[in-house]
This record gives structure tokens, C-alpha cells and sequence, in this order.
């Protein structure tokens, strides 16, 4: 596997919680810089609480050789034309080592914290993606703009507004998916899936993958090159005491992910619906320290890879490498040991040969 990582280094949670230490946005260039020479393959950056193409250019201009992702940017609160054009300056900026991460959010979301329509996410980020990719193509190679769909009628450029092309023009773009209809829908038209942590290898396997393959027979594309890419829950440190935290921790993530409907199906796969419909009904009322109680060991084990710093890089290759090409996984640097720790870490995951992931992509 492919290593990546967020920022601040040891930040294994999926986002639900602040770190411990937040990010310093004068930091940035020197910690790519670290993960460019320990060996890590790339970079990523969520959308949370700053804007993600600002960090990834501060990141591209710190380094040479690290391969930089949105993990995800949202979509539709962008148009096309605005997610193009940073997408291509980050693609001008990194010598070509963009890749352009998207995801949807919730209707919640949409509506009431960016102020739009909602629409099916489904059929709005396919449309999405080929008009992104058609302004593309008329920057790089002067092909007409006509994108007339539900969504987006885009048809005006003028010599002002076009960037004109640029060196390394293919720019992929990976969708976050959890259910198989939104994978269905990476296999039409991403280069790669950004699977949510709460999915487990053997949800990827028999229920995520397939669903890409339709999706990619359907529009006659090859998934050579396909990646998968995965934050995966992870309760990892130095000792079993400092152990001990990190797995309440996680226990309540799982938790709150159970009671969250837009996360079912990864639960129903286990068998687990009665617990998301309890998890559900404790969370509608506001009852959250009860959540994390019905969380058992077994399920907990199902979720989550456990371990102390000198087995996670083992558990997380065997969890982890029949189904997923990149994996973000790191930990905490305040020293040289803590460096050399990381270096032995990346070491170890990116031995984990991607052929077997890649022969799970293609069935």
C-alpha cells in the first residue's frame, strides 16, 4: 500500500474530533517536506475547518517529489468552473501532482450550512465531473465548451478567463463513496475512490468494489490504474496504557458512526441494523455518553485496527492490503526518535505489494 497522511502528523481520527494539537498553517510546508523525506507517497487534505486548495499549494510549493489530494473538497458548493480552475493551478504549481479529491456532503449540509437546492447526489456529481473535465479539455486543447445538462449550462469562455494548457494536463479525480450506488457511480467517471473509514475490508470487497466494476462496464472504462484510497479507523500508540485512551476514543467514533444513517449500510453488512436503529434513537436525543457502551470488543475489532506502534503497521497491511491501494495512517513527530519511528512505520506499510488490492479492483 500507498502511504498518505493529513495534517497535523498523527491525526488517525476521521475528522470527528479536533487533534489534540491543531493545524498550523505556517507549519505545513515543513511537515511536507518531513513526509517527503521519510518516503511517504502523497499528501491529502479534508475540508473541515480550512480551505483545502490554499493548504495544498502552501504543500506543493514546500516540495518536489509528494504527491498531493483533496481528501475531499465539497463539490457542489463550487461551480465547476471554480473547482477546475483550482484544480489546474494546483496542477501548475505541483508539476503535475494533483489529484483532485470531491465529495457531495448531505442534504443537510447543502441546504443549511452552504445555503443550496438539494438534488440527488448521485446523478449531480456525475454531471459534475464531466463538466469539470469538458472545461479542461477546452483549456488544454481549444474543444468547444458546451456542457448542457440538469444542473450546469456552461458554454462561455473567452481569452480573459481561459489559463490556456498547461504541462500535465490529466488530472485525476477520486470520489468519496459509502454506499454501491455512489460507488456505481465512481466507476462511470473517477479515477480512484476516497471509501468513508467507517467501511470495513470485506464491506470494499463485496459490496463497493462490485458496484465500481458496473459502474465501469457501463461507460466501457478500464480500471487499470483504479485507486483506492482509505482512512481507516485506527487506534495506535506507543504503549498499552497510552492504548487504552485511544481505543475510548475510537469506541465512541464507531458509535457515532453507527447512529448516523448515511453510514448503514456498512453496518447492515455485518448484520448490525438493530444497533444502528438503538445508536440512532440515542443520538436523536442527545444521550451520547450512553453510545459508546454498546459498542462491544467484537465490534469495536470489526471497525477499528488496534495496535501499539509496533504492530499497527503489520495489522494495517494485513486489514488493509487486499482492498485498498493508499492508506493515511501517522503519528505524532516531536523528535528525532519520533521521526525515525514514522520512517520505519512508512517502511513497512508501503512494503505491502499493491497487486493484491489491484486484483480485488478488476474482480
Amino acid at each position: 500500500m500507498l502511504l498518505e497522511t493529513l495534517l497535523p502528523l498523527g491525526k488517525v481520527d476521521p475528522g470527528l474530533r479536533a487533534p489534540e494539537v491543531p493545524l498550523d498553517l505556517a507549519s505545513i510546508g515543513g511537515d511536507a517536506r518531513l513526509l517527503e523525506e521519510i518516503g511517504y507517497d502523497g499528501m491529502v487534505v479534508e475540508e473541515t475547518k480550512d480551505d483545502p486548495f490554499i493548504i495544498m499549494a502552501l504543500a506543493a510549493q514546500a516540495t518536489s517529489r509528494l504527491k498531493l489530494a483533496t481528501s475531499v473538497a465539497i463539490a457542489f458548493p463550487r461551480s465547476p468552473t471554480v473547482t477546475a480552475m483550482s484544480a489546474w493551478t494546483l496542477q501548475k504549481l505541483s508539476h503535475g501532482r494533483f489529484t483532485l479529491g470531491l465529495g457531495t456532503q448531505v442534504k443537510a449540509h447543502i441546504e443549511r450550512r452552504y445555503g443550496l437546492p438539494w438534488s440527488p447526489a448521485g446523478p449531480w456529481i456525475r454531471e459534475y465531473v464531466g463538466a469539470v473535465r469538458a472545461i479542461w479539455d477546452c483549456w488544454q486543447n481549444g474543444t468547444p465548451l458546451d456542457i448542457q445538462g440538469p444542473h450546469y449550462k456552461i458554454n462561455l469562455t473567452v481569452p480573459l478567463f481561459n489559463p490556456g494548457p498547461i504541462g500535465h494536463p490529466r488530472i485525476p479525480i477520486q470520489l468519496a463513496a459509502v454506499n454501491a450506488f455512489m460507488s456505481q457511480v465512481v466507476g462511470e467517471v473517477a479515477d480512484g475512490m476516497r471509501v468513508h473509514p467507517v467501511c470495513t475490508p470485506s464491506y470494499i470487497e463485496k459490496v463497493m468494489l462490485p458496484a465500481v466494476r458496473t459502474g465501469a462496464a457501463k461507460t466501457g472504462r478500464s480500471l487499470d490504474g483504479f485507486q483506492v484510497c482509505m482512512k481507516p479507523l485506527v487506534a495506535a500508540a506507543a504503549n498499552d496504557e497510552e492504548l487504552a485512551a485511544k481505543i475510548r476514543d475510537v469506541r465512541a467514533r464507531v458509535s457515532f458512526y453507527a447512529s448516523t444513517p448515511q453510514y448503514r449500510a456498512a453496518f447492515d453488512h455485518h448484520g448490525l441494523g438493530d444497533l444502528a436503529d438503538r445508536l440512532k434513537l440515542l443520538s436523536r436525543a442527545q444521550r451520547w455518553e450512553e453510545m459508546p457502551q454498546h459498542i462491544t470488543d467484537d465490534i469495536l475489532e470489526t471497525f477499528v485496527t488496534v495496535g501499539t506502534y509496533d504492530t499497527i503497521a503489520r495489522k494495517l497491511g494485513d486489514r488493509y492490503g487486499g482492498v485498498v491501494t493508499h492508506c493515511e495512517f501517522s503519528i505524532p513527530v516531536k523528535g528525532a526518535a519520533d521521526k525515525e519511528r514514522l520512517r520505519e512505520l512508512a517502511r513497512t506499510i508501503q512494503a505491502e505489494s499493491p497487486e493484491r488490492a489491484r486484483r480485488a479492483v478488476v474482480g
